[in-house]
């Protein structure tokens, strides 16, 4: 029989271990998020405000220590009623606190610059890496895969919009304001550390017939005293790091919810869908307030320690003083230096009491934007995407397309569009003809093989985006409008079928939703005339539009690619579609077993 003891040691050893771990993973998470930009094109600029906001911190300290003296000339005087010392240390106070004044004001303003400027580079980084290669698609694509909890992705961040607009701007301020305050902490323990050993002077106690004499007695109270409160205030407020990170992230959801309504108040008006609405934005902001419950609930419980020990350590030097006062042995001028000095060391060492709800929205935040980095690395790449040749619109070998869920839609397919074709794409609902459009366009990840598509082509969704502002940025859009004549634009929604827009260019509005799906449809059309592009691909682009509309605009489309030596590619289920297209690429269904669900095979036209 074998018995196992426990080992308080090894356990206890074991904790600290994990929690040096745990503290150097979050400083590495910190300096992996930092570092960018002061090794960015503006490094000289950030590393020279950082010099000079820590220099600042120095001086700030060093004003501390010469307070610190002038409290115990100044205190002497008011005992020993030398008015001639009394009125030269007023005098010398007025320039001590103006040299204060000016570290103070400059400290505060060179800190904030430098916070916007590194605020504005991380979020200038985070955006060009959001939108480059369609990230912010594939981040939504890979939101709600199963697998995980709450049916979101393990690598993939939820509201990267509040992670660029908010948790930057905290990081960036937090890190500042805590490294600085430690800094300060650090360079103010060693400064008064040594005057509070000197003034202190030793305490004498008998024990069993010996005397003892501890030197530099308050030191060793004001190291007791913090390093109490730090466990104290560590274990007392420990769940605020958890519930800063959840607050963030329902706010995020609520703000979320109430901008899909605002996007979608058309469809939800129809629908009469506000009671769902409502519904849905009251079970959020419910999880807002349940969440922030628990949070002032932590932080009350926590205010409930740090306000008693704040309170305590103005007091407690006096208490510990007041013996020697009281006999003689020094003056009140040296009993307020050991209290300002008590308050210095004390306040030093309890940098993380003071500092532990800003500690835990920091560590809260850090771990947003780590995730986010995290998400950033993580991103599935898409299918090879290269240049086709001059006569070429397509060209694909051994593609295969998967859904997100890891279903494969089409295997090792190989296809090719060349100059003069016009393709049209059919094919049963859910087959994955968006999927192939997409795959095609190069944005959709869950793909392999090679793809290679034409210079100067143009995709059509079923439901174009147009950006809030004047129309004639919505018709242009990518591009400027600078770049093209008024004719032309005027022209191009005639041509489009939108002639009662033609005399709205400068209109600023919310086209999405002030067009309707028709309209949106032929502004889309718009924008093909007007750039007039040598390939086109079309997804369902004129399914709003009624059937003599819809020739009418696809003999136009069909005109121009003509003229450009292109060529178009359409997915569409009308059978007037079909007149304009003298190719048939099918999608069907294959019998269980094999290894994709549907396959690509070339009908007669």
């Amino acid at each position: 029989m074998s018995t196992t003891t426990s080992t308080p040691t090894a356990t206890s050893g074991n904790t600290l271990s994990a929690k040096w771990a745990a503290t150097r993973r979050q400083s590495q998470r910190v300096w992996a998020l930092s570092k960018p930009y002061f090794s960015s094109e503006h490094k000289w600029q950030a590393r020279g405000l950082l010099l000079a906001i820590v220099a600042l911190n120095l001086g700030m300290v060093y004003m501390n220590v010469l307070f610190n003296d002038w409290n115990k000339l100044f205190y002497d005087s008011l005992q020993n009623k030398d008015a001639t010392v009394f009125w030269e240390q007023l005098g010398r106070f007025t320039y001590l606190a103006f040299a204060l004044i000016v570290i103070a004001v400059y400290k505060f303003y060179l800190t904030q610059l430098l916070d916007i400027r590194w605020r504005a580079w991380m979020t200038t980084h985070y955006l060009q890496r959001w939108l480059k290669d369609q990230a912010f698609y594939r981040f939504e694509l890979s939101r709600f895969q199963p697998g995980s909890a709450e049916g979101q992705s393990v690598s993939t961040p939820d509201n990267p919009d509040q992670r660029i607009q908010e948790d930057i701007g905290q990081f960036t301020g937090l890190t500042l304001s805590l490294s600085m305050g430690l800094l300060n902490s650090v360079v103010t323990l060693g400064s008064f550390v040594g005057i509070l050993w000197t003034l202190s002077g030793g305490f004498t106690f008998s024990f069993q017939g010996s005397e003892y004499i501890i030197p530099g007695f308050m030191v060793w109270m004001a190291l007791i005293y913090s390093l109490v409160g730090s466990v104290l205030t560590h274990y007392i407020g420990r769940p605020q790091i958890a519930l800063n990170f959840q607050q963030q992230k329902v706010e995020a959801d609520f703000r979320h919810r109430m901008v899909r309504v605002r996007e979608y108040s058309e469809s939800i008006a129809l629908d009469r869908g506000e009671a769902v609405e409502h519904a849905q934005l009251e079970l959020r902001f419910g999880r807002v307030l349940a969440n922030y419950l628990a949070l002032i609930g932590a932080q009350k419980r926590l205010i409930w320690f740090t306000s008693f020990f704040g309170q305590a350590a103005v007091v407690f030097p006096f208490l510990v003083a007041a013996p020697r006062f009281f006999s003689g042995a020094i003056q009140m001028g040296e009993l307020m230096q050991i209290s300002n000095a008590f308050g210095e060391v004390q306040g030093a060492l309890s940098w993380f009491v003071d500092n532990y709800r800003s500690l835990a929205t920091w560590r809260a935040t850090t771990d947003r934007l780590t995730g986010f980095e995290g998400a950033f690395q993580a991103l599935v790449p898409v299918a090879t995407n290269d240049t086709a040749p001059a006569d070429t619109a397509v060209r694909a070998s051994d593609l295969t397309v998967s859904l997100p869920n890891g279903a494969v839609l089409l295997a090792h397919m190989q296809l090719q569009a060349t100059a003069g074709d016009a393709v049209l794409l059919t094919g049963p609902s859910g087959s994955g003809k968006s999927t192939l459009f997409r795959t095609l366009a190069g944005i959709w990840p869950f793909a392999s093989g090679k793809v290679e598509r034409g210079e100067d082509t143009m995709f059509l969704p079923q439901r174009p985006y147009f950006p809030d502002g004047p129309l004639r940025d919505a018709l242009a859009y990518p591009q400027a409008a600078t770049s093209y004549p008024d004719q032309d634009l005027k022209q191009a929604l005639v041509d489009a079928m939108l002639p009662q827009l033609v005399d709205q260019l400068d209109r600023v509005d919310a086209w999405s939703q002030k067009l309707s799906g028709g309209e949106q449809q032929r502004l889309a059309f718009a924008r093909v005339v007007l750039k007039k592009p040598r390939w086109v691909f079309a997804d369902e682009a004129t399914s709003a539009l009624d059937e003599a509309a819809e020739a009418t605009l696809y003999q136009r489309l069909r005109a121009l690619v003509e003229a450009r030596q292109g060529g178009m590619v359409s997915i569409a289920h009308r059978p007037g579609v079909a007149a304009f297209h003298q190719r048939h690429w099918a999608l069907e269904p294959q019998a269980a077993g094999n290894e994709a669900l549907f396959k690509l095979a070339e009908k007669p036209a």
